[in-house]
């Protein structure tokens, strides 16, 4: 372990400081005249004693151990980590938009209406939704917005039976989690051999009591589900909603649009789509879109123009409420609107484009090594299905995707999403993005091939991997069923 590998704790002496404050002040004032005395502390908190340069070095340290999109290749399925180019956030750190807040008179905030205003029309003109609302603060909350939008439609004609939604079988985890949480209830629709949603097994389930579908095109396996039209004219036909997940819209994004295959709700991710900051526990952004009936059911406030002024107004008897405390994080929607403006309408639909020929370049590359399930063009992402050789042998464990996974850290990459989605044992999940170069697929590839070999040859290096990290491989049941969270904890581990 490296000096500054150790805990802060571990750094403490006695005694030590990392400041000099003089005993005389210029005035007189006591803690206890600013703090009432039953707030007031009666022992000294446990802190480490260091000095200014250790406190530095070590959360400098800790900071250069973490792993992201700005130090390493970051190929997470399903997630689509993307690069957060600096200008967007040269943007949202302007003092003009970081010294504002909601509460302010509506005739001072004219210019950040008129960018929610800009934003709307943007993100309908791209997916082809008519309407949209940014209040949503995370993807799954515009998809539980989405729902209750869906559910206040429903409603809003006397019809109360529709308490069903449909779920593709490799759908999102967030689907049937925000329907149930909207107090609907989860009907699955199995995929057929090509990893595509079964027309004929989704026919029977349709009926008086289906509020909707829920989807995602390309789907979770990175395939375009090619019969979205016939799915779409069957849902509508039974007095359903199509409702899109908006998290594999990346390949599509000025290409193709959900609203012209039939979607009548569709949620964004701005954090996969637009390029802002994803993960990490910050803000985030869930823009929902609808089509033109279904207008009065968006949630409230949202932006109105009327003499050339514009309001946050309320909404309508149908509203599906107000879903959050304003109109959503602006920094962040301030931060996908500079990225679509940067890109531009003549360059947007490059992105998909070249997502898709990344994917498609690693796929081919791999699958001499890797069981490739199904062997169509994909879209944005692909899924293996483990290791073609993984070198099991009498009485030799073979190697698995979570050694494979471990052992990519080593080489310096971050892991693709593993075991997901369920369609396959040993799934492996690999999403490069449109940013990375040929250079930097090519290195991965390489490695992979690496790993491919020494699997086959000595699996039991996988299964001691990773050997290059500051932690090897933790029991990841016991860490998240006992986690040590602080360091009075680990001293009792000890």
């Amino acid at each position: 372990m490296k000096y500054y590998d150790k805990l802060i704790f571990d750094l403490s002496k006695e005694g030590r400081k990392g400041y000099s404050l003089p005993d005389e002040h210029l005035f007189e004032r006591r803690m206890s005249d600013e703090v009432p005395s039953s707030l007031l502390r009666t022992t000294k908190p446990r802190l480490p004693q260091v000095s200014e340069v250790d406190v530095v070095r070590h959360y400098t340290n800790l900071s250069q151990m973490n792993f992201g999109v700005d130090t390493g290749f970051y190929p997470l399925g399903s997630c689509t980590m993307k690069y957060n180019p600096k200008i967007n956030e040269e943007v949202a750190a302007m003092p003009a938009f970081q010294n504002i807040h909601p509460l302010q008179p509506a005739e001072s905030l004219q210019g950040i209406y008129a960018i929610y205003e800009d934003m709307e029309k943007m993100l309908a003109a791209i997916t082809g939704m008519k309407y949209f609302t940014l209040n949503p603060c995370a993807g799954a909350h515009g998809e539980l917005t989405g729902l209750m939008i869906m559910r206040s439609y429903h409603q809003s004609r006397g019809d109360f039976a529709r308490t069903r939604v449909i779920v593709p079988d490799s759908a999102h985890g967030t689907n049937p989690a925000s329907a149930a949480v909207c107090g609907l209830d989860v009907v699955v629709v199995k995929s057929n051999a090509n990893g595509l949603v079964d027309v004929e097994d989704l026919k029977p389930l349709l009926g008086p009591d289906i509020a909707g579908i829920m989807m995602t095109n390309p789907n979770t396996l990175g395939l375009f589900e090619h019969e979205i039209k016939e799915i779409a004219a069957l849902v509508h036909e039974a007095g359903g909603l199509l409702y899109y997940d908006g998290a594999n819209m990346n390949p599509l994004m000025g290409v193709v649009r959900p609203g012209d295959m039939g979607f009548d709700i569709m949620h964004l991710n701005l954090h996969k789509t637009f390029s802002t900051p994803h993960g990490g526990g910050g803000p985030g952004s869930g823009p929902v879109g609808v089509a033109a009936f279904l207008k009065d059911c968006l949630p409230y406030p949202h932006v109105e123009r009327a003499d050339d002024k514009l309001t946050a107004e309320e909404g309508t008897a149908h509203s599906a409420g107000m879903i959050s405390g304003h109109m959503g994080n602006f920094g962040i929607i301030l931060r996908a609107c500079a990225y679509i403006l940067s890109l531009g309408k003549q360059h947007i639909g490059e992105v998909g484009r070249i997502a898709t020929l990344n994917a498609n370049y690693i796929k081919e590359s791999l699958r001499d090594v890797f069981k490739l399930p199904i062997p169509s063009v994909c879209k944005h992402e692909f899924v293996f299905d483990g290791l073609i050789n993984d070198g099991a042998r009498e009485g030799k464990e073979g190697a698995t995707t979570l050694d494979v996974a471990k052992r990519l850290l080593d080489f310096g990459f971050h892991a693709p999403t593993i075991y997901f989605p369920l369609l396959f044992h040993q799934a492996l999940m690999i999403e490069p993005t449109e940013t990375e170069s040929k250079e930097t697929l090519d290195a991965f590839i390489d490695v992979m091939h690496v790993i491919a070999a020494e699997a086959a040859d000595d699996p039991d290096i996988l299964h001691a991997a990773p050997r290059n990290t500051p932690i090897g491989r933790p029991d990841d049941t016991l860490a998240a069923k006992h986690p040590v969270i602080n360091y009075r904890d680990l001293l009792a581990e000890a």
